[in-house]
């Protein structure tokens, strides 16, 4: 086996932001030297990594000599250069996800087309070269309104999607590769992470249940476990192992689910790294997420992931109106409150809707730490000064 601790063993991470953060808490704890790859000086991985190089994730050059310097490289972001991580594995660095996974996730056509082809449920779809072409789809009776048009590429936290009511909401819209959905009349956005190492072991954590802000299409509550039937439970776990299968990923995928009114649960879209229906995981559960993908892209043996107590996580996001020098107000009033651990990203610019930190809520009692969660929202606020 590797020595991977106190050694000259190098990990490359490739994307620098809070889930990369959230990476290193685990590498400092074990004291693997941890490089990162980020385009920004102003990372939020820079102050706790061993190495930062600067460089752009979509940029070949930059990931393959990056690459080279490292015996194991991941990710904490999708929108990498593909190409240069193929060249790698093809020179013996080892890669998680493998750029195969990585390629047909990067584009939302091909990861549905992947879905269709390996016979996982899914919402029916059209694919379009360009937004363009779709007013001739709903002309010639091809597709019908009310559908969700997502963009192929480069999509995140709810850019690049848009539900699409009438012919005068698709001419705002960037004339792009994209996809028209179904609609999906849901019960619960549910979510759940699988991790697997190279040696096949699997493990999935509980079932999560995820509540969205109506206009930012962003989570704002991640509930762990769910509050749903223990046999939809079952059945969304059966899913997302199944999907982890045909992918045979290594390290962690977060496979988003909708649990339809037939209780039917079909797949949304996948994540293969650590995701924001994982945060509460980290004080909630025996292994959080970020130590478990470690664990996974090192082969190592994984850990359990069990929760300890009832989870709730709240996304701290920029405020409406705010642009600038960020300001966490009322900080010191959830802290008082039993349960909240507040995490800030490290992200010294706010801007509206954008990611800067969460809040975990612990409880014995579930229903209780939604209740406190609610109290958070309302009391913090991210603004600028």
């Amino acid at each position: 086996m590797t020595n991977y601790f106190s050694s000259n063993f190098k990990l490359g991470i490739l994307g620098g932001g809070q889930l990369g953060k959230m990476l290193l808490y685990t590498t400092r704890k074990l004291d693997i030297h941890t490089n990162i790859l980020d385009a920004s000086n102003e990372a939020p991985c820079k102050m706790a990594c061993n190495e930062f190089h600067l460089g752009d994730l979509m940029d070949y050059d930059a990931v393959y000599n990056f690459g080279k310097q490292v015996d194991v490289l991941t990710i904490e972001i999708e929108n990498v250069n593909v190409n240069a991580l193929e060249a790698l594995e093809n020179e013996g660095v080892k890669v998680y996800p493998a750029s195969q996974t990585l390629r047909t996730i990067q584009n939302k056509a091909t990861q549905k087309l992947f879905y269709i082809d390996h016979a996982l449920p899914t919402a029916p779809f059209t694919r379009f070269a360009y937004t363009s072409e779709i007013k001739d789809a709903i002309d010639n009776g091809g597709l019908s309104i009310p559908f969700v048009w997502k963009c192929a590429q480069f999509g995140y936290d709810g850019t690049g999607v848009k539900i699409v009511k009438t012919v005068e909401d698709l001419k705002h819209l960037p004339n792009v590769e994209c996809i028209a959905e179904a609609l999906v009349p849901f019960k619960n956005e549910l979510a759940v992470i699988v991790a697997r190492n190279a040696s096949g072991e699997t493990k999935t954590y509980p079932v999560v249940e995820m509540e969205f802000h109506p206009e930012a299409n962003q989570v704002e509550y991640v509930i762990c476990p769910a509050r749903i039937d223990k046999n939809i439970a079952l059945k969304a776990q059966e899913v997302a192992l199944n999907v982890s299968k045909a992918f045979n990923h290594v390290g962690l995928l977060a496979v988003e689910m909708f649990q339809t009114q037939n209780d039917d649960i079909l797949i949304n879209e996948v994540a293969p790294r650590p995701h924001n229906s994982g945060h509460q995981t980290i004080e909630a559960s025996y292994t959080s997420q970020f130590e478990q993908h470690i664990r996974a892209v090192l082969n190592l043996p994984l850990g359990r992931t069990e929760s300890k107590v009832g989870g709730v996580m709240v996304n701290l996001v920029g405020a409406e109106g705010h642009t600038g020098n960020v300001v966490y107000k009322n900080i010191e009033t959830i802290m008082k409150m039993d349960g909240v651990t507040p995490h800030i990203y490290g992200k010294k610019q706010t801007r509206p809707f954008r990611k800067m930190g969460h809040v975990t809520i612990v409880n014995e009692d579930l229903n209780e730490a939604r209740k406190i969660a609610e109290e958070v929202k309302k009391a913090i606020k991210v603004i600028s000064e």
